[in-house]
């Protein structure tokens, strides 16, 4: 006699194991239960129909009953509801919703595929008509009938999960100003909060608005406006909102059955997928899973595994006895032009665990392209790999714009292979420029971690310098260096850094103290590798790279110059009706941009700093007032060709974005009285010396007045809150020695120069009237009694306003001064950095 299974629930799991049975057992009887009115139907793409990315509602539904009886001779039955669970019986108490009919349903095998449910906590005003959960299709007619009726204007998403963020993105191009809200400091909690704020910045650039680390308090309105009051205070405004607070297992049937439940309500199962029942299974969302890193029990609610977990269940049930290994969540996600993308565990977990990193783990991140950087079209890639000691593959995070989902599934393979780290070098991958390049960013991943784990680099952390600085009584342990070139430093620099470009480290390698922790850093961290192998086969012990480079610090520390949101709004109303990037002069109306002579220039697939170098070539051969339109893909280009033009008296005139390319146009000279607006809903456009408020001061001379006189200008111009930039070289670098001699290995005639040269502040003489040095002691004692500071004074006030004092590398050289004789706070930098800093001046002072 032929057996009978029943199926409660359909979709991943439920469908999946009634077609894999039948597969195995034609003459089985098979029966699936279904409370809604769809079997079998693409959850994951339902964001994407509202989004009108997907065009057919059709096309989401994978399968019908009538196609499901036709095919596989499977009953469907639609809106039965099974109220009830009898183990003991092998029987099921089912309601006919739409008769209203009770039946009892018997079953040989029950396979409960009941998946889960969106989290809709108990928050005042959450039962608006206007607050809307997305998790099937009649969720899915219903904010698409909203959306079409009532044609919102603003939409507030609440969590920052795949869900709430591709229903952001989706909401976003359906025309919504749109905000999300995330009780956590970060979305997509699979990430590292480094790895999250690349989504942040991408998110934000393109017009979301962010608030994190806040929760919903309540809900006020009328069905069509309603007001989000957050537990920080805060308030946001919006037509629509949608909840993806996070979802929460089905397992009512199972728990009032006396089945076994964990305690986050999954129903727990063996390897079979049998539950505490034997001939009653479970499959997907609904289970408790093993987590194959840690070999723990956990709850991952994905379609991947539930389909796998379906297969193995009914081959199972046909006879067979396989089991189901576990899950290591490999995922992935679109945010907007963006990809996000793990497998594994994340140092967060690995933190809670008491996990500690150097000492249980290794974590690396680099910067990559997605296809060989001389194709068209490469991308950046960030690529995160977390590994035990021995090489054990822990974790992996991949954020880009292309090319994550197929690297994620080629470490997720190895995970599940039992590869380790270094194995990850020893991959043979495909390989064209269009698609990769001959070292894959998976290889480099594995080179890297063998690089760490023979001692030949170790890495910094973003937020591990952040602690560093911000600890007062360890800033004299360290040394931040910047090897990148002079263009480079004129976009960007981190705080307090010194500035020795990579092809003049060796000649400059004795200006370093050898005591101190060195932290070398570039664009992207390859040079700065290279710099840290210089340092350390040159004595230098302890050389930490800072890991991702400027280009992820600069996004860890990304806030919008403006509401992106607010902007975004604001252009959507009124940028529109503009003529597409018009400048307006005075009273006098410029002709278009597009009328003017514009030069195209290509940068995609560069590696920063190229883009930044290929422009200053570029306009090097222009004619003022000539035009520039620059294509790049590489992510932070528009924030660094903004900071580039303030600096270099160039005109930006727009950004925008197409596609996965950030498109620029700048004009080549300074014209302050520019105005300008784009149609095209991108960012509003810079005037350029509109900050050119600085003070920068040569100090050449080392006679006590001169330095006096440059101090006092100075203290003057920052107690007005303008940035002042003291540049010491040659004789007047004798004002910022120490007065106490300093042991240091000279050259003979570097150590006569020193000797012949005064020692500090308390040396410095008068250039007229020094009498031998009573006029010096006179001047002193004058200014005592008159409460006239001492220079010893200004200096200190002007190292507590934030008066940059800065060395010139060339000088100390030429004067046989080295790092350690001059007093602490004093960078050391090349012309080209005080250039840069004079470029953002309106006075600039020679003494």
């Amino acid at each position: 006699m032929a057996k009978k299974t029943v199926i409660i629930g359909g979709v991943a799991g439920g469908a999946t194991a009634a077609a894999r049975l039948r597969r195995r057992d034609e003459k089985m009887e098979i029966v699936v239960l279904e409370r809604g009115e769809y079997i079998s139907f693409a959850n994951c793409g339902l964001p994407y129909y509202i989004g009108d990315v997907i065009k057919s509602r059709e096309a989401l539904l994978l399968q019908t009953p009538e196609a499901m009886k036709k095919k596989f001779d499977i009953q469907v039955r639609t809106g039965n509801e099974v109220t009830a669970l009898h183990p003991e019986k092998n029987t099921i108490t089912v309601k006919d919703i739409k008769t209203g009919k009770i039946y009892e349903e018997g079953y040989d095998n029950l396979i409960l595929a009941t998946g889960s449910s969106p989290v809709k906590p108990p928050i005042p005003g959450i039962e608006a008509e206007n607050i809307f959960t997305l998790w099937n299709i009649p969720d899915t007619d219903r904010i698409k009938k909203f959306l079409t009726e009532k044609r919102p204007k603003s939409a507030a998403v609440i969590g920052g999960g795949f869900i709430g963020l591709e229903m952001a993105e989706n909401l976003h191009r359906a025309g919504l100003s749109v905000s999300v809200i995330e009780m956590q400091d970060q979305v997509m909690a699979p990430l590292d909060k480094e790895m999250a704020q690349l989504l942040h910045e991408n998110m934000q650039e393109n017009g979301v608005q962010l608030l994190l680390g806040d929760g919903v308090e309540k809900f006020s309105g009328d069905g069509e406006k309603t007001t989000i009051f957050l537990k920080s205070g805060k308030c946001v405004d919006a037509d629509m909102i949608i909840l993806s607070i996070g979802v929460r297992p089905n397992s009512q049937l199972a728990r009032e059955a006396g089945l076994e439940v964990n305690a986050r309500g999954g129903v727990v199962v063996n390897s079979h997928l049998q539950t505490s029942v034997p001939n009653i299974y479970a499959v997907g969302d609904v289970t408790e899973t093993t987590h194959l890193v840690t070999g723990e029990k956990t709850m991952i609610p994905l379609a991947g595994p539930a389909n796998k977990q379906a297969r193995i269940c009914a081959d199972n049930i046909a006879g067979d006895s396989k089991t189901y290994g576990g899950t290591i969540g490999t995922a992935v996600a679109r945010v907007f032009d963006m990809s996000a993308a793990t497998a594994g565990l994340n140092e967060k977990i690995l933190n809670e665990a008491g996990k500690i990193k150097g000492t249980d783990y290794e974590a690396v991140i680099i910067n990559q392209k997605s296809h060989a950087g001389y194709y068209p079209g490469a991308t950046p890639l960030t690529l995160k790999l977390i590994f035990e000691k021995d090489g054990k593959i822990l974790g992996a995070q991949i954020v880009g714009q292309e090319g994550a989902d197929k690297r994620i599934d080629t470490i997720a393979t190895v995970m599940r292979l039992g590869g380790n780290a270094e194995d990850l070098a020893k991959l043979e991958l495909s390989y064209a420029p269009p698609y990769s390049s001959a070292k894959d960013p998976v290889n480099m991943l594995g080179f890297v971690a063998e690089n760490i784990r023979k001692g030949l680099v170790s890495f910094i952390s973003v937020k591990e310098l952040d602690e560093l600085m911000a600890e007062p009584d360890k800033k004299d342990s360290f040394l931040i260096l910047d090897i990148t070139e002079d263009v480079e430093r004129m976009v960007f620099s981190i705080p307090g850094s010194i500035h020795i470009p990579l092809g003049q480290l060796r000649e400059q390698i004795r200006e370093l103290d050898t005591d101190k922790l060195i932290i070398p850093y570039c664009a992207v961290g390859v040079r700065s590798y290279n710099a840290a192998r210089i340092l350390m086969q040159n004595g230098f012990s302890n050389v930490k790279v800072l890991e991702g480079g400027t280009s992820l610090y600069k996004t860890c520390h990304y806030t919008p110059s403006a509401s992106e949101a607010e902007r975004e709004g604001q252009e959507r109303k009124e940028v529109r009706c503009a003529q597409e990037e018009n400048i307006i002069m005075g009273e006098k109306q410029r002709p278009a941009v597009n009328e003017m002579k514009m030069q195209i220039l290509d940068c995609c697939g560069m590696q920063c700093p190229g883009p930044i170098m290929k422009v200053n070539e570029t306009l090097k051969t222009m004619k003022d007032g000539e035009c520039l339109e620059i294509s790049a893909t590489d992510m932070g280009f528009a924030r660094d060709i903004e900071a580039w033009c303030a600096r270099t008296g160039n005109t930006m005139l727009g950004k925008r974005r197409e596609g996965v390319q950030n498109i620029v146009r700048i004009q080549k000279g300074w014209f302050p009285d520019v105005q300008t607006a784009q149609a095209d809903g991108g960012h509003d456009i810079t005037t350029p010396g509109e900050d050119r408020q600085g003070k920068t001061i040569i100090v050449f001379d080392g006679d006590l007045d001169k330095v006096l006189a440059a101090f006092i200008i100075a203290n003057g111009a920052a107690a007005m809150g303008r940035p002042v930039t003291m540049f010491f070289t040659f004789w007047g670098l004798n004002a910022l020695r120490k007065t106490e001699k300093v042991k240091v290995k000279k050259p003979f005639m570097e150590k006569m120069f020193g000797a012949m040269m005064p020692r500090g502040t308390g040396k410095l003489k008068l250039s007229n009237m020094n009498m031998g040095g009573m006029g010096t002691k006179m001047m002193k004692k004058v200014m005592k009694d008159k409460n006239v500071s001492s220079l010893e004074e200004l200096m200190k006030q002007a190292m507590a306003q934030g008066i940059k004092l800065v060395a010139c590398t060339m000088s100390m050289d030429v004067m046989g001064i080295t790092k350690e004789e001059l007093i602490d706070g004093v960078e050391l930098a090349g012309v080209a950095s005080y250039l840069g800093d004079a470029e953002m001046s309106n006075v600039n002072l020679f003494v």
